[in-house]
């Protein structure tokens, strides 16, 4: 997990690459894109959709939250974790992906693509 914990407005997000915009093409590597998949530890499966997360969490205990129609939410009852997730999987990123593997020790990991 490489980049830098910014806390804005009471919220923890994980900036990937710092000053990117710096770097040629508006913010790619020249190396290439590095993108980020959320993989389930045991199976070693990659989260492709939220089926099959809500499957996996469903598994360590987890249970959907209806309160919010903007959100696909989780939580656990023996903590006091919620698991907030966009509607749009397109819109899963890096900081819901990590939300997930600090709340689920050794369940899940994050791995870079390229």
């Amino acid at each position: 997990m490489s980049g830098v914990w910014v806390f804005k407005n009471g919220v923890v997000r994980l900036v990937e690459n710092p000053g990117a915009d710096a770097v040629e093409g508006g913010g790619r590597q020249a190396s290439g894109v590095r993108r980020k998949v959320l993989v389930h530890s045991a199976t070693n499966e990659v989260i492709t959709n939220y089926a099959a997360l809500e499957s996996k969490l469903r598994s360590l205990g987890w249970e959907r939250y209806y309160d919010d129609p903007e959100l696909l939410q989780f939580h656990k009852r023996s903590t006091v974790h919620l698991i907030s997730l966009p509607k749009d999987f397109t819109k899963f990123k890096s900081m819901h992906m990590y939300d997930i593997v600090v709340k689920n020790k050794n369940s899940f990991e994050v791995r870079d693509i390229f």
